[in-house]
């Protein structure tokens, strides 16, 4: 029987899915998060839990987005849940967007809390088969976006864009639809 993490049981309870795909996406991350073993473990096979986030200036006028140097593709920073984040999803999302942009962060205070989420299949290398990546994603801000950097080992860069450049990288419907959620949140609430 699996451990039941009450935390994100209750997270994915929350969260109002915007289309089909993120619909069928929650539905599939609810039954994971009861069933998996251990959810945050990258040794999970078959899945496991990630954090990313879209990361904003202050102004909410440009966001970071960073060539993944594995998938070689534009994405928002994010990355496997460690022990150290306890199942906090936030935490991860946290975490990763420090290390990945250089940057000082927090949550964006008014946007919905996870932002979205997302399912997707992590091909196959030689180290690891090919798994799902059970991805929950918020919107956080740059303290200070003059530090931007990148981690060679992670990316092959990154970049602040303005909105339309960023939704012009993105190359896939869910990530679109993130940077439209996040767009629309920053603009219902204000920048941060």
């Amino acid at each position: 029987m699996a451990h039941v993490p009450v935390a994100l049981v209750d997270l994915l309870t929350r969260h109002v899915p915007t289309d089909d795909k993120e619909r069928e996406d929650l539905a599939r991350m609810r039954r994971f998060a009861t069933s998996l073993e251990a959810p945050f473990s990258r040794a999970q096979g078959e899945a496991h839990f990630t954090g990313s986030a879209v990361v904003v200036d202050a102004a909410g006028g440009r966001v970071a987005m960073l060539h993944h140097a594995k998938l070689k593709r534009w994405l928002q920073p994010g990355g496997h849940a460690e022990a150290g984040d306890a199942g906090d999803m936030e935490a991860t999302a946290l975490r990763e967007a420090r290390e990945e942009t250089g940057c000082r962060v927090h949550l964006h205070p008014t946007a919905p809390r996870p932002l979205d989420v997302d399912v997707h299949v992590i091909p196959a290398r030689k180290d690891e088969p090919e798994h799902c990546h059970l991805d929950v994603r918020y919107l956080v801000v740059a303290e200070d976006p003059e530090a931007l950097a990148h981690d060679p080992a992670e990316s092959f860069g990154i970049q602040w864009l303005g909105w339309d450049e960023a939704l012009t990288r993105a190359d896939e419907a869910p990530l679109r639809r993130m940077l439209l959620k996040a767009r629309e949140a920053l603009r219902a609430g204000g920048a941060a």
